[in-house]
Parts: C-alpha cells; sequence; structure tokens
C-alpha cells in the first residue's frame, strides 16, 4: 500500500521535544503526526482500505452519531519502537500484534488490515517523528495502532465505513521512577470479562470495564487490580492491563491459561519463551486465588510480577484483598523476573542476542 505524506506545518520546535523527552512520562504528550488509512463498503458490498497516507497529529473531525461513539465499535493495540546504539530504530514482535490486531478486528466485527499495511504504518510514523524516539535508559517511543467505526447511523450492525490510525507517544517508566513491587488489589465486585464475551480482544470496552475496580484499588493504596473468574473456581485472570505471573519455590514458572477471558499478551508469550531457554519448567494452568493463599501460608511461593508492553515486567509485593493481605517473599539470590527482564529489554534495545528473530527494523 503506497501512503501520501502531509508534513506538519507547526511541530513541536527542538526545545519543546528536548524539554518533553527530559521527562516522558505515559501518554502524556505526542508527536507530531499520524498515520490514517480507510476502510469503506462500496455499492457493490464489498470492502477495501484505501486513501493510505500521513497527516499532522490533532483532533478526529467525527459525526455525532459515528458507530463508535454509541457502539463502542474499536478496537487498539500497543507497542515500542526502540533506538538502538547505532542510532537505528527497532520494534519487537510486530507481527504478533497484528495477529491479535486482527483476531480483535473479527471479534468486534471490524475490516482485518494486512500484516505487511500493519507494519507499514508503523514504519511510517517513526519515519515522519524519528526525532521523537528516545534514547535514555527503558525509554521508548510507544504506538498505539487502532481503528474506529466512523458511519454516522444508530442502527445496531457492523459499520460500513472505518478508519484505521497510529498514533505515537515517548515512554518512560510505565509507573514511574525506581522500579519496585506494586500493591496489587483484589477486586471481587467487578468482573473484567466473561466467557464468550471481548475478554481476548484488546478493546476499549474491557478497560472501560476494568475503570471502577482500578478506582477501588487506588482507594486501598494499590497500583493496579486483579480480576478472578467466578465461574472457575475463582481462577485468576490477569490484571486490569496486564497479564499476571507465579514463581513457585522449585522454580515452576506458572501464568493462567488462555481461556477466552484473558488477553493473548505479546509480552506474555515472550516470557514463556524466555523461561523455557533459560531451563526453566513452565505451566499454563489455572491457578485460584485459594492456591495463592495456600502457598503464601506454606512458603512454596517465591515470586509474582506482572507483564504488558507497557510496564514490560513488574514485580508484585502484596496482593491486598478485603480480607487479608498476601505477600509475595524476599526473593533469595536474583529473582527470576528481574533476569528475564533485563533478557527481554537487552533485545528489544539491541544490547542482547535477538535469537528468536523477534526485532523488525522501522528506520
Amino acid at each position: 500500500m503506497e501512503f501520501s505524506q502531509q508534513f506538519s506545518t507547526s511541530p513541536k520546535s527542538e526545545a519543546e521535544r528536548a524539554a518533553i523527552l527530559a521527562d516522558p512520562g505515559f501518554g502524556d504528550y505526542f508527536t507530531d503526526h499520524t498515520v490514517v488509512i480507510d476502510w469503506t463498503v462500496d455499492a457493490a458490498g464489498e470492502g477495501g482500505w484505501h486513501d493510505a497516507r500521513v497527516e499532522p497529529y490533532g483532533p478526529i473531525m467525527m459525526d455525532p452519531a459515528a458507530a463508535v461513539l454509541h457502539y463502542g465499535q474499536e478496537i487498539f493495540e500497543g507497542l515500542k519502537a526502540y533506538r538502538h546504539a547505532d542510532s537505528s530504530v527497532w520494534t519487537f514482535r510486530p507481527e504478533a500484534n497484528a495477529a491479535r490486531f486482527n483476531k480483535s478486528a473479527v471479534r468486534l466485527a471490524l475490516p482485518e488490515l494486512p500484516e505487511e499495511d500493519f507494519i507499514e504504518s508503523l514504519r511510517q510514523i517513526v519515519a515522519a517523528d524519528r526525532a521523537w524516539v528516545p534514547s535514555g535508559d527503558g525509554e521508548a517511543l510507544y504506538l498505539r495502532p487502532f481503528m474506529i467505526a466512523t458511519e454516522a447511523f444508530l442502527g445496531v450492525r457492523p459499520s460500513r465505513e472505518v478508519s484505521y490510525r497510529v498514533i505515537a507517544s515517548p515512554a518512560g517508566n510505565y509507573f514511574g521512577g525506581e522500579l519496585k513491587p506494586v500493591s496489587i488489589w483484589l477486586s471481587e465486585r467487578y468482573a473484567r470479562a466473561g466467557h464468550g464475551g471481548t475478554g481476548e480482544a484488546k478493546c476499549g470496552g474491557n478497560y472501560a470495564a476494568s475503570l471502577a475496580a482500578q478506582i477501588e484499588a487506588e482507594q486501598h493504596g494499590c497500583k493496579q487490580v486483579l480480576f478472578l473468574d467466578p465461574t472457575n473456581d475463582h481462577a485468576v485472570d490477569e490484571l486490569g492491563g496486564m497479564n499476571v505471573f507465579f514463581v513457585l519455590a522449585d522454580g515452576t514458572v506458572v501464568t493462567p491459561e488462555l481461556n477466552g477471558n484473558i488477553l493473548h499478551g505479546v509480552t506474555r508469550s515472550s516470557v514463556l519463551q524466555l523461561a523455557r531457554d533459560r531451563g526453566l519448567v513452565v505451566e499454563e494452568r489455572k491457578f485460584t486465588i485459594a492456591e495463592w493463599r495456600e502457598r503464601v501460608a506454606d512458603g512454596t511461593l517465591a515470586e509474582v510480577f506482572a507483564c504488558g508492553t507497557a510496564a514490560v515486567i513488574t514485580p508484585i509485593g502484596e496482593l491486598k484483598t478485603a480480607v487479608d493481605t498476601l505477600v509475595t517473599p524476599t526473593a533469595q539470590g536474583e529473582p527470576v523476573w528481574k533476569g528475564i527482564r533485563e533478557q527481554l529489554l537487552g533485545i528489544q534495545t539491541g544490547t542482547m542476542e535477538d535469537t528468536h528473530g523477534w526485532l523488525t527494523r522501522l528506520a
């Protein structure tokens, strides 16, 4: 697909950009451009992608009756662009993001975007805004591809007009400051997803459904919220925005099995592979809140951590519930999560060998 280009006539100045990159935060600032591809259904009832372009970043002009505003027909992805020592820019496993994007599209009755166009859209925005890619330790340019239904109508059916877009934001540490164990809250009033629902799709409705529980977590001094499956022995599903892992005292790495409720995390699958590479026993299975309590009590739980594109890997220090607090013990020696995190970041930033061919050069 060929992309036309319309560069911003009023980009941020070099001084403004430098000030932002000195303290980027996460999702607070955005680069000068956006990528857009349109999809429409023609008179013959055939849908097709067209008018791929790079535009100046700015508000989206949308009809008040646009389907996304009324029926939530939208999906998104998240991945990062990393500046390597030679100033080249790379991203991590974009093919996996493209595949998940299309899986989400099918679930939300949206059109699939060819993998090559998905990856080319990333190249286009990095080419336009390469100066925005940070070079600080642990920093990256966060890329947010998304797709929204834009047809103006109030009937309940799939939209016949869709807009695919990519925006970018320089990103620092997701939780801010020094990396240290976080506290999480057990949600027993709310569910993030249900069987047959959109749990494994990356769509805004899942995140909106988690916000009330997130507020509850913050009221209890926690950074994130953990959801259970009340229909399956109160099995652990995932956090509001990350997958969760457990390391047992014998070194076994356990994560909840994918069951239709849980997002197919790209970082999750990468952690599983790197754990296997290290010779660790890996189990994808049901892990209940009862087992969590039992293993804390008998000392067979060694580590708990969360992972995702934004935060990479973050240790969990404790789980607060309405009746108790489950404290993760202090690791003896180097924690499993730390070694995997350093290797994962090393691959992403080009300081460690990429033996799995996970990196794709963008610029």
